[in-house]
């Protein structure tokens, strides 16, 4: 038969037949071989001879061992990626062998260093099993100023197949023909390493047969259809731990368990970093995990010292960064200036001095190559070694007055943002300013609410940045903006400082009444933030004496107000019952109705821990009553409203008086859910669940009991006097467990 006679009578291509005539294909697959038995009518020995020829090449290696694209050698400390390798073999597991649809396709992605080609080594090396027929390795060179082009990785495919240089197409499209024809028949594993586009890619994926691809990338590669991704992360903890053991016996050593974490976190469990650290503790066996911990302490240091010999992870940041555009690239290096961890793209805009679809752009092309980490649907961060990449790219590519100049506009734009978010909460408030034109939406309480609280971490540093600056007025102005919006988070630790540094800022300007209001709020996040009463007292009896001195007598009565809940937590409640009451009087004369009815709340808690519960019970009810009659903004009653029905709750507790203590609790309960009040919240589920106690529902008053100790444990700040109800509580729940 000729070699055109076979092919028709056995369905096996001329060219695949020729190829294993020359001894370029060794042994066929299963299939193959029963094709050509077929068309040979081969039977008996002869039969028998062929299969017993094949089956032999197969078990001395002879297939699947090609001379060319043999996989890199692998490493010996491998560590962690469970989850993947448990993917892969489960994607080898679901392939039938049959030659119908596209074999399975992954996409390992991830940044630099997170060791994409280490974990598409390791597979290939477990899966070797899988597939008999090879396992055929290509580095694409993504990376590099010029990556591989389609037509020579189709090349080294073609001759690790087996194919002469000189049966090789000439275009790239019959290269790629010939490679998904020779795949067709074979049950191969290749590995396309540092991908650096879709582009290249897709000429090299076989459209059908019983092979499996891993292609590895920094981009996401997201034009691939039909693949599947994993997108990598650092190594946890215990696995960071076990790589640096593996790496240098100092690690291994229990002792030194917590440097080993700190070496870890340091690295920011990037397994190059990792193995680079482990390297060189493994080298220097006179050095401790400490002397590693000590050098990588040092921020400025810490990637010089990430480097072993011709590896290092600046090496391979720059290899990415290397790919930005000049556009990107400054962006990159500034989003290293943005003080908050995670951060969302108007701040990238405001850095970048571009609108909002440019910077959009422009993120998404770090995400693409692995040098931002997407955050959730809106925010990003940098992996902590990137940060310290980006920094140095920022030092060493724009001056120190453009560096500045963007640093002021960042810290402009997010304390400017705050104070308008901030002021949403003011009784007065009627709407945004005339021509405020901001980069976000804050077009109502919940969207100013919202940004508040996403960017809390950013303003704060902005305010830091402010006060060592000088910018006095603008630090106090940022502290006014946000003191409504401060009840909905009082147990928020940050305003003890934000109060700090308003008050030194207040302390040198002019205006009197401002340095007494900025007391005013110190004294209230001493008091009820920290439960540092004495400091919270003496800080309001301060703000009243700078208030008196000027005849302010809203910032007198609004310091009365303060020094009197301190007192009250100082058990000094006739003082306090004092100082509201005079409260009281300053706020009608100063026609400030919020103030007065504040106050009334204020001795009615005065005159409860003094045991005059009826005159409490008075005035609680009183201040409910004026926040029906007198025009109060939303909040501000809300506010109220919410702390007397708390109070109404907890004092009828104190006098016995369980329904009515019951029912003012089940008033209070949603209003503080709207208010945001975590304390608040916990002294009202407690009040319910003593009344519930008492009233024989036992079960619904463990309930409350543990809520509520749970939400004022979680708010008190470390170091603070234990919360007498909370004490109470958890003796209550020790009567009803016995």
């Amino acid at each position: 038969m000729t070699m055109e006679q076979l092919a028709e009578a056995s369905g096996v291509s001329a060219r695949a037949i020729s190829d294993m005539e020359r001894g370029h294909s060794r042994a066929p697959q299963s299939r193959t071989l029963a094709a050509l038995v077929e068309g040979l009518r081969l039977t008996g020995d002869d039969r028998a001879e062929l299969v017993a020829a094949a089956t032999a090449a197969r078990s001395s290696g002879a297939v699947g061992r090609p001379r060319l694209g043999e996989l890199p050698r692998g490493v010996s400390s491998f560590v962690g990626r469970r989850a993947e390798l448990a993917l892969a073999r489960a994607t080898a597991d679901r392939i039938s062998g049959s030659a119908d649809g596209p074999p399975p396709v992954l996409v390992v992605h991830g940044q630099a260093g997170l060791g994409k080609t280490t974990l598409a080594v390791r597979a290939a090396e477990e899966l070797r099993a899988s597939f008999p027929d090879g396992r055929l390795y290509v580095d694409l060179r993504g990376t590099d100023p010029e990556p591989m082009p389609p037509g020579e990785a189709l090349h080294r495919l073609l001759r690790a197949l087996g194919l002469s240089a000189g049966s090789i197409a000439d275009t790239d499209d019959e290269r790629s023909a010939q490679l998904r024809a020779a795949l067709r028949e074979l049950r191969c594993l290749l590995v396309l390493d540092n991908a650096g586009s879709e582009a290249q890619v897709r000429p090299l994926l076989p459209a059908e047969g019983a092979s499996l691809v891993v292609v590895t990338s920094r981009r996401v590669l997201g034009g691939l259809e039909g693949v599947s991704r994993v997108a990598l992360a650092p190594l946890t903890p215990d696995e960071s731990a076990g790589l640096l053991g593996s790496l240098a016996a100092q690690a291994a050593d229990p002792a030194a368990a917590g440097q080993v974490e700190m070496v870890s976190r340091l690295c920011g469990h990037l397994p190059l970093a990792l193995r680079i650290a482990g390297t060189r503790l493994a080298s220097r066996p006179q050095w401790t995990v400490r002397t590693l911990a000590d050098q990588l302490a040092d921020a400025d240091r810490r990637l010089t010292a990430l480097t072993a010999g011709d590896t290092g992870v600046v090496a391979a940041f720059a290899l990415s960064h290397a790919q930005l555009s000049d556009s990107t690239a400054l962006l990159f290096r500034r989003l290293a200036l943005v003080p908050s961890v995670d951060f969302a793209t108007p701040v990238a805009a405001v850095l970048a001095g571009t609108g909002l679809p440019e910077a959009e752009e422009r993120l998404d092309e770090l995400v693409e190559l692995g040098l931002l980490i997407p955050e959730g649907v809106d925010r990003y961060r940098f992996h902590d070694l990137i940060r310290l990449y980006a920094r140095e790219r920022l030092r060493a590519d724009e001056p120190a007055d453009a560096r500045a100049a963007a640093v002021r506009r960042m810290t402009d734009w997010l304390l400017e943002t705050a104070i308008v978010a901030g002021r949403w909460y003011e009784s007065d408030y009627g709407g945004l300013p005339d021509g405020w034109d901001g980069l976000v939406p804050l077009a109502s309480l919940e969207e100013a609410g919202a940004w508040l609280r996403a960017e809390t971490d950013g303003w704060l540093a902005a305010l830091r940045m402010a006060a060592a600056e000088g910018r006095d007025q603008l630090v106090c102005d940022l502290s006014a903006a946000t003191y409504f919006y401060s009840d909905t988070c009082l147990e928020w630790q940050g305003w003890y400082e934000v109060r700090g540094l308003s008050r030194t800022a207040a302390a040198a300007l002019p205006d009197r009444s401002q340095q007494a209001h900025h007391h005013s709020l110190y004294s209230l996040a001493a008091t009820y933030t920290m439960r540092r009463y004495e400091e919270g007292a003496e800080s309001a009896m301060t703000a009243h004496r700078l208030a008196d001195e000027v005849g302010d007598l809203r910032e007198q009565a609004r310091a009365l107000g303060h020094a009197g809940q301190a007192w009250v937590n100082l058990r000094r409640f006739e003082d306090a019952l004092q100082a509201h009451r005079t409260g009281r009087e300053l706020a009608e004369r100063a026609g400030d109705h919020e103030i007065s009815v504040e106050q009334l709340v204020g001795s009615g808690t005065a005159l409860q821990y003094l045991g005059r519960h009826d005159e409490a019970v008075f005035d609680y009810e009183q201040a409910l009553a004026e926040l029906d009659t007198r025009a109060l903004s939303p909040r501000s009653e809300l506010n109220i409203r919410s702390t007397a029905l708390q109070c109404l709750a907890d004092v009828h507790a104190r006098a016995g008086r369980w329904e009515e203590s019951l029912h003012a609790a089940e008033l209070a309960l949603p209003l503080q859910a709207e208010v945001g009040d975590t304390v608040a919240t916990g002294w009202t589920l407690i009040a319910l669940g003593r009344a519930r106690a008492e009233l024989g529902r036992h079960d619904e008053a463990r309930a409350d009991l543990i809520r509520g100790i749970e939400l004022i444990d979680a708010a008190i700040p470390p170091g603070a006097a234990p919360d007498r109800r909370a004490a109470e509580a958890r003796e209550l729940l020790a009567d009803l467990a016995t």
